[in-house]
This record gives C-alpha cells, sequence and structure tokens, in this order.
C-alpha cells in the first residue's frame, strides 16, 4: 500500500524545497552578476596600468622595434620598467605584441620571451584584430587559456607612433584565480547567509502556518473524525480556533452543521418512531379492514344457488373501496359494491361507517328496496360530515328462487352481465347521485332477472382507470374484453384472469387507487 504523506509533512517539504529553491537561484544569479562586476572590476584596473605604461615608454621606439625586432639601450630599461610594473600593480603578464592575419603574435615584448618571438592568439582574434587595424580599445573584455598561463583576462591598448598610426598591441593580463578565487568567498559567504536566513525563514515560517493554517485544519478534521465516529457527539474543540479569517468561519460553519446534525438525527428518530408507530397501527388498520369484508369462500357453502368471489386490493395500506354480501332471509341475497371518495385512513374510516350502516339498515327487515336503503343511509351519513366525503354505491337485492333482483346505482360504475352462453357486456343506465353528497335525495331503482347461468360482474373504477406508464387508462372496453377471454370460468377464475389483465397492463406503474371486483353468477 503507497504511504500516505499527511498535510504536515507536505507543508514542511513544500516550505524546505521552496526555499532551496530560493536560496539555489538567488546564488546562481548574484555569482553571474558578481563574476561579471569582479571582471570589469580586473579589467579596468589592467586599463589603468596599461594607460601609465602608454604615458611613460617612447612610442616611436616601439614602433622601431615592431620594424627592426633588435634591442638597445632604450629596451633594456623599458624591460626593467615594464618589470617594475608587473611587480607592483599584481599584473599577472605585461607584453607588447604585433597581431597577423594568420592568427599570430610577434613579442615586441614580453617577460617569458624574447624579442621577435611569435606565438598563436589564444584571446578572440577579431577583437585583436580589429584593435590593431582599427586602433581601438576592445569592446568585450579579452578572456583566454593555455596550459603554459592559464585562465587569463587581458587589459588591451594600440599603441600609436607620432603619426598617429598603430603600430603594436599593449596588453596587461590579470590571472582568472584571482577572479574566481574572489568569486568562491562570494558564494561562500552567500551560501551561508542563506542557509541562515533559511533557518530562520523556516522555523518561522512553519510556526506561523502551523498556528494558523495548519493546526486549525488539523483540529477541524479531528474534530469531524471524532463526531463521525463517536456517535455524532459534538464538542466544544473548534470553538478555540480564532483565526479571524476564513478558517474560523470555516470551523463555526463545521460546528454549527455538526450542531444541526444531532438535532436533525434526533428528529429523525422521533419521526422514524411515530412512523413505525403509524406503520403498526396502519398495519393492524388493514388486518381490521381486511377482517371486515367477507374473505372466506365460498361463504355459504350449503348454498348451491349461485357462486359468488370478490377482491380488493388497496393502493396504500387501507382503503376506501369495500364490497359486501349477506344473506338477508333465506330467499333473499344483498350484494353491494362500493367506493369512498378519497385515499387512506379518513377513506377508510369513512367506508366502515358506510359499510355498518347499509348492512345494518338492510337487515333491519320491512322494505327490500335498495333506492329507500340507500337513502335512510345517504341521510345518516349526511350528517356531520364535515370533511365532504362521499361514497358510490351499487346495491342489489336478488330473490334467489326466482333470480329476479332489484338494483339502485348511486354514482357507481356500470355492471357487466353475462346472459348463460354469451358474453359480458356492459349494462347503461341512468345513475343516481353518490351518497352523502346532499340530504333527502331520491335515489332511482330498476328491476333486473337472472337466469340459471347468468353472471354479475361489478366493480369499482380502480378498474378501468389502471393506469400503465404512458397515463393510458386501462379502460371498460379491456375490461370487457379480459371479462370474455374465458367468460364461463367460475368466479375466482374469472377475477383472478381480470386481475392479470390489469398487471399486465399497468406493468411497473404504481398503482393510484383500490382495485375491487366482485363476480356473482346465478345457478337457480
Amino acid at each position: 500500500m503507497k504511504k500516505r504523506w499527511g498535510i504536515n509533512r507536505k507543508t514542511l517539504t513544500a516550505i524546505i524545497v521552496f526555499t532551496l529553491l530560493i536560496n539555489i537561484i538567488s546564488c546562481i544569479c548574484g555569482s553571474i552578476i558578481f563574476d561579471r562586476a569582479i571582471q570589469k572590476l580586473y579589467n579596468d584596473k589592467g586599463y589603468v596600468v596599461a594607460n601609465i605604461i602608454l604615458n611613460d615608454i617612447d612610442h616611436d621606439k616601439i614602433a622601431q622595434y615592431a620594424t627592426t625586432w633588435e634591442a638597445d639601450d632604450y629596451y633594456s630599461w623599458m624591460v626593467e620598467y615594464l618589470h617594475h610594473i608587473e611587480d607592483y600593480s599584481n599584473a599577472a603578464y605585461i607584453y607588447i605584441a604585433v597581431p597577423y592575419e594568420d592568427k599570430t603574435m610577434r613579442y615586441i615584448y614580453d617577460s617569458d620571451t624574447y624579442i621577435g618571438d611569435s606565438d598563436p592568439i589564444a584571446a578572440s582574434f577579431e577583437e585583436i584584430w580589429t584593435a590593431y587595424t582599427q586602433g581601438v580599445r576592445p569592446k568585450s573584455y579579452l578572456t583566454r587559456h593555455s596550459q603554459k598561463y592559464g585562465f587569463l583576462t587581458s587589459s588591451c591598448l594600440p599603441v600609436k607612433d607620432s603619426n598617429d598610426k598603430v603600430v603594436a598591441l599593449l596588453f596587461v593580463d590579470t590571472h582568472m584565480e584571482v577572479v574566481l578565487s574572489t568569486l568562491r568567498s562570494y558564494i561562500r559567504s552567500m551560501l551561508t547567509i542563506s542557509i541562515l536566513l533559511l533557518a530562520i525563514f523556516c522555523v518561522l515560517h512553519w510556526h506561523f502556518m502551523h498556528k494558523y493554517l495548519i493546526g486549525p485544519l488539523m483540529l477541524i478534521r479531528k474534530n469531524v473524525s471524532d463526531f463521525a465516529t463517536n456517535n455524532t457527539e459534538v464538542d466544544d474543540s473548534l470553538e478555540t480556533i480564532k483565526t479571524n479569517d476564513e478558517l474560523e468561519d470555516l470551523a463555526t460553519s463545521v460546528n454549527k452543521m455538526e450542531t444541526d446534525i444531532v438535532s436533525y438525527i434526533d428528529h429523525i428518530q422521533t419521526i422514524t418512531a411515530e412512523k413505525e408507530r403509524i406503520g403498526a397501527e396502519l398495519n393492524v388498520a388493514t388486518q381490521i379492514q381486511a377482517d371486515m369484508l367477507p374473505r372466506i369462500f365460498p361463504p355459504f357453502p350449503d348454498r348451491k344457488e349461485f357462486d359468488i368471489y370478490a377482491t380488493m386490493t388497496p393502493a396504500k395500506e387501507v382503503g376506501g373501496d369495500f364490497y359486501d354480501f349477506f344473506l338477508i332471509d333465506d330467499d333473499h341475497i344483498a350484494l353491494v359494491m362500493a367506493d369512498v371518495s378519497g385515499k387512506g385512513v379518513p377513506a377508510a374510516l369513512f367506508m366502515v361507517i358506510a359499510k355498518t350502516l347499509i348492512k345494518n339498515r338492510t337487515m333491519m327487515g320491512g322494505s327490500l328496496s335498495p333506492a329507500e336503503i340507500l337513502c335512510d343511509v345517504n341521510n345518516q351519513l349526511c350528517e356531520g360530515n364535515d370533511a365532504e366525503l362521499f361514497v358510490t354505491v351499487w346495491l342489489g337485492i336478488l330473490q334467489i328462487s326466482t333470480g329476479v333482483g332489484i338494483a339502485a346505482n348511486a354514482g357507481h360504475e356500470h355492471p357487466a352481465l353475462r346472459r348463460k352462453d354469451s358474453e359480458y357486456e356492459l349494462i347503461k343506465y341512468r345513475h343516481s347521485p353518490a351518497v352523502a353528497m346532499l340530504d333527502d335525495i331520491r335515489f332511482e331503482e330498476h328491476e333486473f332477472k337472472l337466469n340459471p347461468g347468468d353472471s354479475l360482474f361489478v366493480y369499482t373504477d380502480g378498474v378501468p382507470e389502471a393506469t400503465n406508464s404512458a397515463d393510458e387508462l386501462f379502460g371498460t372496453d379491456r375490461m370487457i374484453s379480459a371479462l370474455n377471454k374465458n367468460s364461463a370460468a367460475d368466479a375466482t377464475e374469472l377475477l383472478g384472469i381480470v386481475k392479470d389483465e390489469i398487471d399486465s397492463f399497468v406493468g411497473d406503474a404504481p398503482q393510484f387507487d383500490d382495485i375491487t371486483m366482485l363476480s356473482f353468477r346465478y345457478l337457480g
């Protein structure tokens, strides 16, 4: 595993590397500048000596020697004079020579050679030749190197006779070792000072960085890490950060964030506990609602005159749809299919009341008119209905012995009827208003007749209004097609076919409404 560098090590390394780079660059730049300055200094000193010599020697005699290459008494004096100047000026070499186009020089005077001796030109030939032919001082400082004399810097001046003709060149050389030793001394001093300044800078900079940047950052990191590992406990360590800048703002924000997170977690825990409690209560309510609906099939095993089956699939934990069927007496059975407006707990509570009232009123005896039953239930539900809920109801009462029935439809879906050896089709007729909308509503009712082998299918709007991901409705046409897929199927199988068709159509789309169905086959 690759070793991880912390921010302390990175920062300290960066400080040292950065200051070392500055130190090295400063030394290099300083040495270059100093080197040029020293060269100029010694070159200029050489020119001072050269000008003194030019003022003291006889230029015409130099012109004579450049022609005859023979020494005389004056030449002896001049040699002694130039030796004296060499000794007292610290010049390395003083010599007078004539350059030639073949890049050689013939010496009029040189302390190590004789008059007339020749040597290759070691310095820049162009500069020397220009100085000789044009009688001007070289523009740049001349340097030369030879195995015999080593590194030298030369000051060169033309020697002119009385006719202002350049007859030779006077050279005053200074050992480069003098320049280099001075430069090395400078570099040593620079390094010593730079290292001392580097140490002071590193200590001060590290102290500043650790106090005002790294220290607060590491404290924030530790605080956040402890907060994450210690069950989100908030401490006051961040309050000690007083940098009076963005880091202090960051520490304040982190501290506030941690406090808000703790508060939020407490709030979430409270909400979660409440949600679990409500969920448990809803599970109980779901069970209670399911227990209120007939769900044991066949419900009347000893009655062979009919086959009945019903299902209810709520969209939420509890629903507003309900179905019911019960024997009023030995010869009459009531069939109920209803849908309460709204969803969830309010609709479920209203459903319980409506179902109870409908069954109780039907079982009271007397008139078996669905219209009268719904009228009485409507008036009871309208009392104190501040939530303004209502319920659509299809209520049918069938005489088992004859197959004659009476039905009232209070704003509910049209039922589907199948005659024996035929197919299902919708039975459409005029509806009455839904129950619990207005007081004292008169409900319409109509008579129907079931023959042996006929089947009745009633449902809530959750069947035709089942919606897929493309917002398409299942619709009554698809419902009728599903019913006729196997129209001769018994009640249980028939509802299974319709539910499978709905699920296949809806796919992964969520269920928005309760789906409730009841199938009744009259056997006679």
